[in-house]
């Protein structure tokens, strides 16, 4: 067996795939086992406290095996690009399979739908989570994780739906994954437009959490070291930036 150097990641790639060495197979693995980190503390912020980390990480892992195998050194792609899709695909069709999100949970989150479409009618104006959480007798951070919860199912949910309807009566038909139809691309671009002049309306410390949490792809923890805040509160402030704009996406996203 070639005697490998895990700094020698051209090497330990041929050897992976011109030999399936094990050892080459693993030291790239735990050459990238950070993206599966990566992905889980990003996922992770977004699902309810009974999801275990540890079975997030299992399933990333999966995912990060999976594009060991399937990867083509000789394509024009970096490998770190590749599996991060292979990565975050694995937790996500992961957290499909499994009712992740307690029918209790569902139910609140309904109740919350319902309650705040009633304040804003009654108070004819955007209700804010303080008083979300008074009028249902719960504390902010409920209302905020609730609220996070449901967006992130709902996301699960529309991909799935997705994923069904590409797989029907496709058998004869190569799908182009980059080309967006007339219709989807100014449904994209409007949603943008719209989502981008509601963000002006969150504040300083909200923009900034938005734009390195989903522009910079910072974790909550980085942006909290960057901010010297802790990673609960980077947390609280997402949450509280994703409740100011359920209205919009609500609409353009959820329903």
């Amino acid at each position: 067996m070639v005697q490998l150097q895990a700094d020698n990641e051209q090497s330990l790639w041929n050897c992976w795939i011109n030999d399936r060495d094990p050892d080459a197979g693993n030291m790239l693995i735990k050459k990238y086992q950070s993206l599966v980190s990566y992905h889980v503390q990003r996922i992770g912020a977004s699902v309810p406290k009974n999801v275990s980390r540890d079975d997030l990480m299992s399933l990333g892992m999966m995912g990060l095996f999976d594009a060991l195998n399937k990867f083509d050194i000789n394509r024009d792609l970096k490998f770190d690009t590749y599996a991060s899709f292979r990565v975050r695909g694995a937790i996500i069709d992961g957290l499909r399979k499994e009712d992740w999100l307690p029918r209790s949970a569902r139910e609140k989150a309904k109740k919350m739908e319902a309650q705040i479409e009633k304040l804003e009618q009654q108070l004819m104006r955007s209700v804010s989570p303080d008083e979300l959480a008074q009028h249902m007798e719960l504390s902010v951070e409920e209302v905020y994780q609730t609220v996070q919860e449901h967006f992130f199912s709902s996301v699960l949910s529309i991909n799935e739906q997705q994923d069904q309807e590409e797989s029907e009566g496709m058998a004869f038909v190569i799908k182009d994954e980059r080309t967006k139809t007339p219709e989807q691309e100014a449904v994209h671009m409007e949603l943008i437009k719209d989502l981008s002049e509601n963000i002006k309306n969150l504040s300083e410390k909200e923009q900034l959490v938005l734009s390195l949490f989903y522009t910079e792809e910072l974790t909550l923890t980085e942006i909290g070291e960057m901010l010297s805040l802790s990673t609960s509160r980077i947390s609280q402030i997402h949450s509280k930036a994703l409740f100011k704009l359920r209205k919009l996406l609500s609409d353009e996203v959820i329903s």
